[in-house]
């Protein structure tokens, strides 16, 4: 998925794993310190009202948003690498290779959410955190999710080998 020429395969979910974690700590952290601008922006002397508005409404816009675009990342993400894999053909003799790598990888997507949750759990963080219901949901559940895209990562590379092209 990083570079040019490389088709769909384990190691993307990987990547995504990564990815969506990266995203996810960026916009808890981001919003956080959204609402503390926001904060100091309503409180200072002499500012009009239009920009206290504006401040805030911003503020009541950004989880809803960018939750939402976080979702449609994650999902396309996954459909991408799904068609990416249906242009591999792999020997079906490298299956149990491939479930070696794919627990491997659980155990790795269950060590990123477990960041998430650790720094959800924050008090200073856990009210932002609620607010990003997709987000932590996707988080939460991150291992469930890549095994699922994993299965079907494994049934799409190795189903296209008896079609022969």
């Amino acid at each position: 998925m990083l570079r040019k020429n490389k088709k769909g395969s384990l190691t993307d979910l990987i990547v995504i794993g990564a990815v969506l974690l990266a995203i996810a700590v960026s916009v808890l952290l981001g919003y956080r310190l959204m609402d503390g601008i926001n904060d100091q922006v309503g409180g200072m002397a002499g500012m009009p009202a239009e920009a206290t508005t504006s401040a805030t409404t911003l503020t009541g816009y950004f989880p809803t948003v960018i939750d939402i675009s976080f979702m449609l990342l994650a999902i396309g993400l996954g459909l991408v690498t799904l068609v990416l894999a249906a242009m591999v053909r792999v020997h079906p003799v490298f299956i149990p290779l491939f479930i070696i790598g794919l627990i491997i990888l659980l155990i790795l997507c269950g060590v990123f959410s477990n960041i998430y949750q650790e720094m959800a759990d924050n008090e200073e963080l856990i009210e932002y955190s609620d607010d990003l219901t997709f987000i932590s949901h996707f988080l939460t559940y991150l291992p469930l999710i890549v095994f699922v895209f994993g299965i079907l990562l494994m049934i799409v590379m190795y189903k296209t080998w008896s079609s022969r092209i």
